[in-house]
């Protein structure tokens, strides 16, 4: 049975919540969560690099320097790769479509066993949520000073409609994010290496747990 604590903004503890070990039991296959990752990485390139091939450079047709009398080798075109301005040789070109599909359902059990490694490692504790109590960077400082994981990689979870002061006062502190419950992905949960829990999205959190679905 995994145990959180709760803290207040301050860095209080005010109580121990119990997870039902019954909700930690199923995990996705760890091949599962690397191949999902993997396409979370693949999806966000643009696959846009174009270079330019020597046919396609825009320079005089004349030739560099006479065909004999010189004792050079013959050069036919300044846009031949070894002059300054030439074409690129083999360089990377627009791309097909890359988009790897993951399907819903392997998605969901990912996000749902990068979670539970989590809360199994001890690395994951509950916030009390009151946006409206935070207007200072130094108040998240503190807190996560006192939780000891200032220095450290952190997610936080929450409902983005109670989360604009708390985020606005978060983009100061480096390694911190703050990221949605509904748009969480597993890449972000890999990342970091504590996570925080609004105490606001506890509902969210535990439909992921049972049923692998957020509301």
């Amino acid at each position: 049975m995994a145990t959180l604590k709760k803290y207040d903004i301050d860095g209080k503890e005010i109580e121990e919540i119990s997870i039902d070990d019954k909700k930690l039991e199923k995990k996705a296959n760890p091949q599962l969560i690397k191949d999902y990752l993997v396409a979370i990485k693949n999806n966000a390139r643009q696959w846009s690099a174009n270079t330019k091939g020597r046919k396609e450079i825009n320079r005089t047709g004349a030739k560099p320097h006479r065909q004999k009398g010189l004792g050079r080798a013959r050069q036919g075109s300044f846009a031949a790769p070894q002059y300054k301005g030439g074409g690129i040789v083999f360089g990377p070109k627009p791309k097909f479509d890359q988009h790897v599909k993951v399907n819903k359902k392997e998605k969901r059990a990912a996000i749902r066993s990068l979670i539970v490694e989590k809360l199994e490692n001890n690395s994951t504790c509950i916030l009390k949520f009151d946006d409206k109590k935070i207007d200072k960077t130094k108040q998240i400082a503190n807190l996560l000073n006192t939780l000891g994981i200032l220095k450290k990689r952190v997610l936080v979870l929450a409902k983005q409609s109670t989360f604009n002061n708390f985020k606005r006062c978060l983009r100061n502190i480096p390694k911190k994010d703050l990221v949605d419950i509904r748009a969480v992905n597993g890449y972000e949960l890999a990342l970091c290496q504590n996570l925080i829990i609004a105490d606001t999205i506890m509902d969210d959190i535990d439909a992921i747990l049972t049923i692998g679905k957020t509301k």
